[in-house]
């Protein structure tokens, strides 16, 4: 792209219920030739435009080269999130993308990988999940542990299924009040990672959620011997640009939009705090 600030043009391809208030948008590209050079790896972002209204930076839930959308998890929490919300299959949007960093998928190979995904947080997961499943020989045991502030909010339910199903594959859901319907674990995320137990052991452990809950994540996670270096997660930051200029995203001498939004512990573990 030749102008960083212009986004790409094309439209809601369909929309689905994920949870209360979670819709999954499934975007298609105007232009074919487009939608052939866009290609993303698992962990980077978009911004999304809302024309008349604004733009903001979503994690991309899809796997390039696997879907033939790109997808994003957006929460009803804001003016752009809440006009995206208010539009329907054929409207026209905006991507601006894709950028930043991305999971190291090809560095973990051969190692067992546990997941930490909180709320809306799971969506930036998603992809390093499927990622994972189509090539599942390559990588050792998978641990998911899925987390939400009550069963409404848990995201990608129709697919917890296919993950528990899957060689080496164990999932475990949280919530931190259930319902009358509510069978399974309540309590927060690090209480069921106490639960389960995971060792450090040829082991990366993969964080995305709200920023109080990787800082207790990973107090837990040191205390049951994990290094820092085997601590990988995501970030999410107030971003303008998204490309390194404004500023707004800076954690320490870093850019999340830049040097992130995927970075391992040991890279921030002095300016974490920050976010919290």
């Amino acid at each position: 792209m030749e102008n960083p600030y212009l986004p790409y043009l094309g439209r809601l391809a369909d929309i689905q219920p994920l949870a209360s208030d979670i819709r999954l948008f499934r975007f298609e590209f105007d232009d074919q030739a487009v939608a052939q050079d866009f290609t993303y790896q698992p962990g980077q972002f978009a911004f999304v435009s809302a024309f008349g209204v604004g733009e903001a930076p979503f994690g991309i839930t899809s796997v390039s080269g696997i879907d033939d959308t790109v997808d994003f998890a957006i929460a009803k929490v804001g003016t752009v999130t809440r006009a995206l919300h208010e539009m329907g299959v054929g409207d026209k949007v905006g991507i601006r993308g894709p950028m930043g960093n991305w999971f190291p998928l090809d560095d973990i190979k051969g190692r067992n990988v546990v997941f930490l995904g909180g709320g809306i947080g799971g969506a930036p997961l998603r992809p390093v999940i499927s990622s994972i499943l189509h090539d599942r020989s390559s990588y050792g045991d998978m641990t998911i542990l899925w987390a939400a502030r009550n069963p409404g909010l848990l995201v990608f339910t129709e697919e917890y299924d296919s993950w528990r199903q899957a060689p080496r594959t164990h999932l475990h859901l949280t919530v931190d009040e259930g319902d009358e319907n509510w069978n399974g674990h309540v309590g927060l995320i690090t209480r069921l990672l106490q639960q389960v137990g995971p060792s450090p052991d040829n082991t990366s452990v993969v964080i995305c959620g709200p920023p109080i809950m990787i800082h207790f994540a990973v107090i837990e996670l040191q205390k049951m011997g994990f290094a820092s270096e085997q601590i990988i997660m995501t970030l999410e930051a107030k971003m303008k640009c998204g490309i390194g200029k404004c500023g707004r995203c800076n954690i320490g001498e870093k850019y999340v939009c830049l040097h992130g939004p995927v970075f391992s512990h040991s890279e921030i573990k002095g300016f974490l705090e920050s976010f919290v």
